[in-house]
């Protein structure tokens, strides 16, 4: 059962609590009254409850909110793995007493695992926002300009070519569908594999490209006029598969496999704009000519990336990229940025919000 903190403290903690409160780090003794906050301990509470629906009503207690938000503050100011976070507060007073555990029993690694990725991304979003709103009412912070420092890392990829990015695509599309079907059986759209058919269009044209002349090009041309019909087959594929799971028609036998069904769908959706981009890109170069796509792919299996082809403004693209980061909530299309996002001073970035 999801608790918001643990019961009133005995007298024997009451006394621990005044002798670990001297021995506290200057840090810990500000956190300790920010974490205090009530609109933060909702924001954990409310999430921990969304894992069950009635876990707020039934079953054993679980770690509370409180418990968990101080944990998880205290792992990430002493970047500790989950084991070591587990050693040192069941060895220390002070760790016991500002994560507010006390006497009682300290979640284990493998249990702090869990209430970490119970969490996500999204509420750590929340937390940081609440904590900046914290630091503006306190007169901390004005809250009217963010630095930050980033930089580039280099990643290898193999060349990318339109055939290779629809057969990148196409796999990754493909592969999601039987994973659904391996869920929920031969419920609605039966799945049909291409993937056959399409390996041998990518290994044709990659022939092709190796020769020359206005025939071979006609030639190529009509391979990857085959390629992109498969690809959008595939495609429209993915998009039944993804409306039937949200009208209910694929559905799994159990809430667990229900769970499971739902991230394939997000899956889904998020790798259908891709192939999408890469089917608009593929057919202004091919068909049209045109090789300046806005938004163009260079990798199926990256999200988040920027092709560099002049290894000097790392630096200067790297600082654009992370405040398009910032400014997009981490969701940024690949090209270039205007320089005119950013002042420079002394090799940081400063962005006015």
């Amino acid at each position: 059962m999801v608790r918001l903190r643990h019961s009133q403290r005995n007298l024997g903690e009451v006394f621990f609590a005044r002798e670990a409160e001297s021995l506290m780090e200057a840090w810990m003794k500000e956190a300790d009254q920010i974490l205090e906050d009530e609109p933060l301990l909702d924001l954990i509470y409310e999430q921990l409850g969304q894992r069950c629906p009635l876990s707020r009503k039934r079953g054993r207690n679980a770690t509370p909110a409180e418990v968990v938000l101080r944990l998880m503050v205290l792992k990430h100011v002493r970047n500790w793995s989950y084991e070591v976070l587990e050693r040192e507060v069941k060895a220390n007073l002070v760790y016991r007493m500002f994560t507010r555990i006390g006497t009682e029993t300290v979640p284990d690694a493998k249990t702090l695992g869990k209430l970490g990725r119970a969490l996500g991304s999204k509420i750590v979003e929340q937390i940081h926002q609440r904590l900046v709103e914290i630091a503006c009412q306190r007169h901390v912070v004005e809250g009217r300009r963010m630095r930050l420092d980033t930089t580039v890392t280099e990643v290898n990829i193999h060349y990318p070519t339109d055939s290779s990015l629809l057969g990148d695509g196409t796999r990754v599309l493909t592969r999601i569908m039987k994973q659904i079907n391996d869920l929920v059986g031969e419920q609605g759209t039966r799945l049909r594999d291409r993937l056959r058919t399409i390996g041998y269009r990518v290994m044709e044209i990659a022939r092709l490209s190796r020769c020359k002349g206005q025939e071979q090009k006609k030639k190529m041309q009509e391979k990857y006029r085959e390629l992109v019909r498969l690809t959008r087959q595939v495609r429209n594929q993915g998009q039944r598969f993804s409306e039937e799971i949200h009208s209910g028609v694929k559905r799994a036998v159990n809430r667990k496999q229900q769970a499971v069904l739902r991230g394939k769908k997000q899956e889904l959706d998020a790798m259908i704009p891709l192939v999408n981009q890469v089917l608009r890109q593929t057919t202004a170069r091919v068909f049209r000519g045109l090789t300046d796509t806005p938004g163009k792919i260079v990798s199926g299996h990256l999200s988040r990336k920027l092709c560099l082809r002049d290894s000097c403004r790392g630096l200067e693209t790297g600082l654009e990229y992370g405040i398009e980061l910032v400014k997009h909530g981490g969701d940024i299309p690949g090209q270039a940025f205007p320089s005119t996002l950013l002042e420079r001073r002394n090799g940081k970035a400063q962005l006015e919000l």
